[in-house]
């Protein structure tokens, strides 16, 4: 779990100390009773892991159920407000911000829930709803409603979603400074 608050200290200005990330930051602490609800979810202590879910919940305001699947170093910033459901999947190194569900459908049996891959920025208050797929490396923007897979790369914004970028791992980052030029504006050349 020090990977985790090490990538939170890495990636959250406000973030300090690993002490500070472990006692005072309601995302992390959530992960943590996940952990061991989930543990023992799949040693069929069924009760016992839904009675630590709900203490969690009630703890951090965070409701990740103790079947879904998580990977390593998620980071669930502002965690109030988050759901995951029983049947979703989470890949590495996902930032979550606060209000995020991913939900079902109701009308689905079975496996209902999203599944997100590495590398994915979910933004505040995005729903994402069904057996559908966040490929690795995608965006969803705040408020997003996303009920259709998202490919790798890909950001998507609105309700319902709709791809708003696109881009692709293999291809170079343009920076910022990579878009100025040397020349003044109003200068003459001779």
């Amino acid at each position: 779990m020090f990977k985790t608050v090490d990538r939170i200290i890495k990636e959250d200005p406000a973030a300090r100390t690993r002490w500070q990330v472990m006692l005072t930051y309601s995302g992390y602490q959530a992960l943590v009773g996940y952990r061991l609800a989930h543990w023992l979810w799949g040693r069929q202590h069924l009760l016992l892991a839904e009675l630590i879910s709900h203490w969690t919940r009630h703890h951090t305001g965070v409701d990740i159920h103790p079947a879904a699947t998580i990977g390593e170093r998620l980071f669930i910033d502002h965690g109030i407000g988050v759901v995951i459901g029983a049947t979703a999947v989470i890949g590495d190194d996902v930032t979550m911000l606060h209000g995020v569900t991913l939900g079902s459908r109701h009308d689905q049996s079975g496996k209902r829930h999203p599944s997100i891959g590495n590398h994915v920025l979910l933004g505040a208050n995005a729903m994402l709803l069904g057996d559908i797929t966040v490929h690795d490396f995608a965006k969803v923007g705040a408020g997003a409603v996303v009920l259709h897979d998202v490919g790798t790369g890909s950001t998507v914004a609105g309700n319902p979603a709709k791809v708003v970028r696109t881009w692709h791992p293999n291809e170079p980052v343009m920076h910022l400074e990579d878009t100025q030029t040397n020349t003044k504006v109003g200068h003459q050349h001779d």
